[in-house]
């Protein structure tokens, strides 16, 4: 009895020892993971990913497009090529979430202003009422000052589209959800450098803006 008591100590004394080189090998042999997870689906499973891995398995990025501005200007996504971008979708004549996001969004706009390594991108989502000069009312009446906010207006079907399929601003819904139904969602998105998701915080919440502040600094400190 006693030997068999000793000889499951020493299993159990030999299986820990060969764990313990097996993590010993790991953290001497693999690159750190990434502090932000990749989001590579609409559900938003996080992928906790070295570089490396990152570059090899997530897919998912923020494609080309290109919508005029509250300036009349076209902004493109070539403008987002090396730089951290945060996206949401409002409406002018909102008066029910816009106005909270809107404000919320400040936060990151005071934390970053004109930070050219950083822009905020708010589309429209009834472009059909919200033409460039009226983004440029809206952003008037938040005093909104920095150069790198961009309230951007254009086709509704792009616009839907790339909300959907590109920023999945409707994670409930991902790719399913009719491009005809109307958009409204309280979602900011966080993208890194390399027009990968990095982060979705509830825009309507101060401590979630608070927290896409801290975020977008750590991908800063990447750069």
């Amino acid at each position: 009895m006693v030997f068999l008591e000793q000889k499951i100590v020493l299993q159990f004394l030999t299986a820990l020892r060969n764990l313990s080189i097996v993590f010993l090998m790991a953290s001497c042999s693999s690159a750190p993971v990434s502090e932000l997870p990749y989001y590579n689906t609409p559900d938003f499973t996080p992928l906790f990913l070295t570089e490396k891995q990152a570059a090899e398995t997530v897919i998912h990025s923020i494609p080309d497009f290109a919508f005029l501005d509250q300036n009349e200007s076209l902004f493109s996504s070539k403008s987002l090529d090396n730089k951290i971008h945060v996206a949401n979708f409002i409406f002018t004549t909102c008066s029910g979430i816009c106005p909270n996001m809107t404000s919320n969004m400040k936060i990151a706009e005071n934390a970053f202003f004109n930070d050219s390594l950083v822009k905020i991108l708010s589309f429209s989502v009834t472009p059909w009422i919200d033409d460039s000069k009226k983004l440029l009312d809206y952003a008037a009446f938040y005093q909104i000052k920095s150069n790198n906010w961009h309230f951007l207006t254009g086709d509704k079907s792009k616009i839907y589209d790339l909300a959907r399929k590109s920023y999945f601003a409707e994670e409930d819904f991902g790719f399913t959800k009719d491009s005809t139904d109307f958009l409204h969602t309280e979602h900011f998105i966080l993208v890194d450098q390399n027009k990968k998701i990095r982060g979705i915080y509830n825009g309507t919440l101060q401590l979630e803006a608070e927290q896409l502040v801290k975020d977008i600094a750590v991908l800063k400190s990447l750069l």
